[in-house]
């Protein structure tokens, strides 16, 4: 094999990459990007890239990068696979040829209302070019709005409090994060942001917004507040047209096995694109997009390797850490374990087994868990609940 294509300019494309050139393929790279920039981290964009006068956050150093020898075709589109001549069209009508390809084309923000991409005072945030519009947005902005209370919505929120701006929240639902995390994981980040001085709305229903020269208004339920900028944090749509026009096997995202392999031997998949071949669901992690990626990579080769790790995400807000292993289990139960300063939340299954961890400021107590959920260790819910009882004890 000499000739490997990857559709992607994110994280997943950067690492599969990375990873091929480490197991000793020599052959050629060819990598389709619709942004201009090197391999870059997305996590950065919320926090960092938004307060301080932060760099691209670069995956790997210019160095690195030559060494990888990759041929860019950037920006570029990729808008059809053929698998029968196993070659891609570019939007510009560049016919690319592969023996194995790599689809790393990710997500975009999605905006819940069409029609709100027309006022100039809506905002989102996927890219690093996004987040360099927002930080300039940001710098003459008074009151800022967020439109979602799940995980981009809140570091966004966290960082706006930062620069001292007003900030509010708008979330359908009735708790922050609720597709991710247990009531009692909500509340504690209600507080969390309450105590930092955003204002929430949960349970707020539909929104609409009105443009004016001076402001822009949000309403929900019968009440209108005016702001400078408005941040709508929803979710992300896949970017699954591609692979699904191609006739690849596809649900919320590309169906992978474990080692990233789609219906077609010849594709592989990765990241968020990737629905989680144990999960079923599609996940925006950092952690799934480096690792699953070094697997896809692997496998590409034709090593004999597998994808098999819990869920596992972080973010930083309001000048804490929250760490989240595993995901929601049906039917189970919460068990605190509160210390000073910090808080680890236990969600088990019917059997004690651990199913999610959340842990505020305690990211040791992540790697119990992962070792938990992968021995589905049945655990004694009093002495998680204890903070004088050492965790280390529970193998």
């Amino acid at each position: 094999m000499d000739k490997v294509l990857v559709i992607g300019g994110g994280q997943a494309a950067g690492w599969a990459c990375k990873t091929l050139r480490a197991e000793g393929y020599d052959g050629a790279i060819t990598v389709v990007a619709e942004e201009a920039h090197d391999f870059y981290e997305r996590p950065p964009l919320s926090k960092d890239a938004l307060t301080a006068d932060a760099p691209l956050p670069r995956l790997f150093s210019p160095e690195d990068m030559a060494a990888l020898q990759l041929r860019w075709k950037r920006p570029a589109r990729a808008v059809a696979i053929d698998r029968a001549s196993r070659q891609v069209t570019l939007a510009d009508g560049e016919r690319l040829s592969y023996e194995r390809l790599l689809v790393a084309t990710g997500a975009r923000a999605r905006l819940p209302v069409a029609d709100w991409a027309q006022l100039d005072r809506v905002v989102t945030l996927r890219s690093w070019d996004d987040a360099q519009v927002l930080r300039r947005r940001l710098a003459t902005a008074r009151r800022v709005a967020v439109i979602g209370g799940g995980w981009i919505g809140l570091e966004v929120a966290s960082s706006a409090r930062a620069l001292g701006l007003e900030v509010a929240v708008f979330e359908r639902a009735p708790g922050l994060c609720g597709r991710s995390v247990g009531p009692e994981v909500a509340e504690a980040i209600a507080e969390l942001h309450r105590e930092n001085g955003v204002a929430l709305h949960l349970d707020c229903g539909d929104l609409h917004l009105a443009q004016t020269p001076s402001a822009i208004h949000v309403s929900a339920g019968g009440n209108s507040e005016s702001f400078d900028l408005v941040v709508v944090g929803t979710g992300v749509q896949i970017n699954l047209e591609l692979a699904r026009d191609a006739g690849l096997d596809t649900d919320q995202g590309v169906l992978v096995d474990e080692a990233g392999r789609t219906s077609d031997p010849h594709i592989f998949a990765a990241g968020d694109v990737a629905q989680h071949p144990q999960l079923g669901i599609c996940l925006q992690s950092w952690a799934f997009a480096q690792n699953q990626a070094t697997v896809a990579a692997r496998a590409l080769l034709g090593q004999a390797v597998g994808y098999r790790e819990p869920a596992w995400l972080w973010s930083d807000q309001c000048g804490r850490n929250i760490q989240i292993l595993g995901t929601p289990v049906a039917n189970g139960h919460c068990v605190v374990r509160r210390e000073t300063a910090s808080a680890v939340f236990f969600y088990l299954d019917a059997d004690n087994r651990l199913a999610q961890m959340v842990a505020f400021d305690q990211p040791r107590a992540i790697k119990l868990g992962k070792r938990w959920i992968n021995t589905g260790l049945a655990l004694d819910t009093s002495l998680l609940a204890n903070p004088d009882f050492n965790l280390m004890q529970l193998r």
